[in-house]
């Protein structure tokens, strides 16, 4: 409950304690922190895992790559994120660069980890075809208006996140927070403006009792 109720919800350390405290749950922020650290990875790789099992093979998998800038200590940084049709992020990953080797890297480790899709879609940076070319998948790669869309506004709920905690320190800390925040929105994501409230219900309370 409390690594989920810090990485779902755009909450601080002390803001999951005082919560806690409600409920009748007396511990400290550092207690957070450190179960957060130990436990978020475990539950995100089993999470992505079982993801990964159901969608190998799907003859339809599109996905959608886009990458944002991350001030670290006052450093541009850049992360990149893979996105399926169904908006569930793929893959996360953080560079100092947004040159062709740092696309290179991406797009090797989000097809090691999740197998290789029919379509990508991306936008006009000049990183992604060098890549694409050096890896022979240029024809699956697409461009156009708005196709993008899913991975752009995939980035608001990390942005939130981003917010509350003012910002990040180091990179290795990103790349650990992007990654489990990334599968656990996933879990829980119920699109609901896609159901009508009693789906979504039975849906939510499925994602809770597998949680």
């Amino acid at each position: 409950m409390v690594v989920m109720m810090y990485v779902r919800f755009p909450l601080s350390l002390r803001n999951v304690e005082d919560l806690l405290f409600e409920r009748g749950i007396d511990i400290c922020h550092e207690t957070v922190r450190f179960w957060w650290n130990r436990f978020g990875p475990m539950f995100a790789a089993d999470i992505k895992r079982q993801r990964i099992s159901r969608m190998r093979g799907f003859c339809h998998w599109r996905w959608h790559l886009d990458e944002i800038f991350v001030k670290i200590n006052g450093e541009t940084h850049y992360l990149w994120r893979a996105v399926d049709h169904e908006g569930e992020v793929l893959e996360s990953y953080v560079t100092k660069k947004r040159d062709k080797k740092a696309a290179l890297r991406f797009l090797k480790k989000a097809l090691k980890s999740n197998g290789s899709p029919v379509e990508v879609v991306t936008d006009g940076l000049r990183s992604y075809p060098a890549a694409f070319d050096d890896l022979g998948i240029e024809d699956r790669r697409s461009m156009g208006r708005w196709k993008n869309n899913r991975a752009e506004n995939s980035h608001l709920p990390l942005r939130r996140r981003e917010r509350v905690m003012q910002r990040f320190r180091r990179m290795k800390s990103l790349q650990k927070f992007a990654s489990v925040h990334a599968n656990v929105h996933n879990h829980f994501n119920q699109d609901r403006y896609l159901t009508d409230r009693r789906t979504y219900k039975t849906n939510r309370s499925a994602a809770l009792a597998e949680w």
